[in-house]
């Protein structure tokens, strides 16, 4: 077999059925062996951006490798951004790029990029292979690497020659499948127990170690109050007794409350990322902190743990909720207290019950919230709308609930749910859209539509940068500056144009009409939902800002106000 082959010999031992890719000149090989391949499905997307964010769509959604691959140049270089974004989420993803013959290296050949040298800060690991020979055992640790510890994209770069190349199948050393020492869990009780106010904050770990079920049993057996990450969302179920909601910058009052007051900080597979910490120097500042963790490069980075766990997530929290059975907790006081906030403290603002009022985006995401089953799979751009997602939509599982977190990424949410649907044709997926990121990669129409995937997405159209405008309004003096996005195009228009049906609504009276509309019709549907340019995410804090200075809309002042004042 050739280097082409080999590629296509390793998907199907290790069961990679799905790949997205877009094909070139130094990649055009393994295109060639795809001919006469069976058992991989190739899904061409229009832009390799798409490629690499529908990958990274598809393993959010399904826990499995996501794959993409490019040719050499402008197809490696507009991979980096969906890798970029794959790395700050830690998602598994293996990325192939076809490389300018290996003779031709550093000469500027056309389409040549170091691709290595530009990839370095965003990969777990990069190859560039120079011998035909080597491949199969690349592939090999690659795939491993992508999945095993901390996940993350891996990437090899290979010379059209030696895809070309005659490659001799090498026995590939055995994968190192060694875990880190199960810790002493002894002082970690002893902190538990002492405690009067512990809290759990748990993030996107619990999913990428699979621990949904351990981290579900640990957290009502010990009855913690609890809070999320956004990419913790869903984890511990939307029926959780004691979940006060998301913390951070956007997140509840109830949840930042928590986190300010006690006096024990139990953090399972969350980083503590400054949009969720605010001012770190103020975050938690009563508590000590157990910090559980696969990574040791996590534990220690931004604030110095009391009680460090570094190793598997499922056998830690199993043995924690053992011991805890055995004599749960006393901490009722702390519990009431924590109810008590969640009731006054959350995400409340009313629907408007008014049939001809404007749709408001809450009151939207909340209808749909009700209105979707259970293991209905969100898909969400960056945005006003993402939070607000984060905010009113219950989710049951932290899979169902796809978001860049990291990266930020405008234009994720289109491809990312073309990757959970080919992860689960049979599931609902929802890209729940801004118009600003709608329009990075609207051209992933056409790929839904070559595949006539039964995919749904909604647009929340204010006709501007929402989130920058509210940061402009409220952090630097209402002075507006390129947000405005009021020629954009008839959404509907553009929908219909890649033959996807599509509706258009504006009244409170129209929403459930809507959802259900979309959700009824066997195929791709596209709902266009027309919000107010001036309507704001509430709470926020200000970045840098400690998360007790949370802004809500009754402390907002307005451009008038301050007028008024001077």
């Amino acid at each position: 077999m050739n280097g082409a082959q080999q590629i296509l010999e390793a998907f199907h031992h290790h069961d990679i059925s799905t790949v997205f890719g877009y094909p070139g000149g130094c990649i055009m090989p393994l295109y060639d062996a795809l001919v006469d391949d069976v058992g991989t499905e190739h899904v061409l997307c229009r832009h390799e951006q798409g490629c690499a964010l529908a990958a990274d769509g598809y393993a959010r959604a399904s826990g499995k490798l996501g794959v993409c691959i490019a040719t050499s140049g402008p197809g490696a270089t507009n991979l980096i951004t969906g890798v970029a974004n794959a790395h700050r989420d830690s998602i598994p993803m293996l990325v192939i790029t076809g490389q300018v013959p290996s003779g031709l290296i550093g000469t500027d050949a056309f389409q040549e990029t170091d691709v290595l040298g530009m990839t370095l800060g965003i990969v777990k690991h990069s190859y560039l292979v120079d011998s035909a020979d080597d491949l199969p055992a690349i592939m090999e640790e690659a795939i491993h690497l992508a999945q095993s510890g901390r996940p993350g994209p891996v990437w090899i770069d290979i010379p059209k020659d030696i895809l070309l190349a005659e490659a001799s199948p090498a026995p590939s050393a055995a994968a190192d499948t060694a875990q880190p020492a199960s810790p002493d869990l002894s002082e970690a009780m002893t902190m538990l127990r002492s405690a009067r106010k512990p809290l759990l904050y748990s993030g996107g770990g619990v999913s990428l170690a699979h621990a949904e079920t351990g981290f579900r049993d640990f957290a009502e057996t010990s009855e913690l109050p609890s809070v999320v990450t956004l990419k913790g969302i869903g984890n511990g179920g939307k029926h959780s007794t004691h979940h006060l909601g998301m913390l951070g910058m956007h997140g509840s009052r109830a949840a930042n409350r928590a986190v300010d007051e006690c006096d024990l900080l139990l953090v399972v597979g969350a980083r503590l990322d400054d949009r969720a910490t605010g001012k770190l120097d103020t975050f938690a500042p009563n508590a000590r902190m157990i910090h559980i963790d696969a990574d040791a490069a996590e534990i220690n980075k931004l604030r110095p743990a009391d009680l460090a766990l570094r190793g598997d997530l499922n056998s830690i929290l199993e043995s924690l909720t053992d011991d805890l059975k055995k004599a749960p907790l006393a901490i009722h006081d702390w519990q009431k207290q924590c109810r008590n906030w969640s009731t006054t403290g959350g995400f409340s603002a009313a629907d408007n019950e008014e049939p001809l009022a404007p749709i408001t985006g809450p009151a939207f995401i909340r209808q749909l919230s009700r209105i979707t089953q259970d293991d209905t799979v969100i898909a969400c751009d960056v945005g006003q709308h993402q939070m607000w997602v984060a905010q009113h939509y219950q989710f049951d599982h932290p899979r169902h609930h796809l978001s860049s977190g990291g990266l930020g990424t405008m234009g994720f949410g289109l491809p990312a749910a073309i990757g959970a649907q080919f992860a689960d044709r049979t599931s609902t997926v929802i890209n729940v859209a801004g118009d600003g990121s709608f329009m990075m990669n609207a051209q992933e129409l056409a790929t839904i539509r070559r595949y006539n995937l039964p995919l749904k997405i909604i647009i929340l159209d204010n006709q501007c940068l929402g989130m920058v405008r509210q940061q402009q309004e409220l952090f630097y003096n209402n002075r507006e500056s390129q947000i405005n996005l009021d020629d954009n195009p008839d959404f509907v228009a553009m929908a219909r144009a890649f033959d996807i049906p599509a509706l258009h609504i504006e009244r409170t009276d129209q929403i459930r009409r809507g959802i259900e509309t979309i959700l009824a019709y066997d195929g791709p549907m596209l709902l266009h939902v027309a919000i107010a340019r001036e309507e704001n995410v509430w709470p926020i804090v200000k970045p840098g800002a400690s998360n007790r200075e949370m802004i809500d809309e009754t402390k907002r002042t307005t451009k008038a106000q301050r007028e008024h004042v001077a």
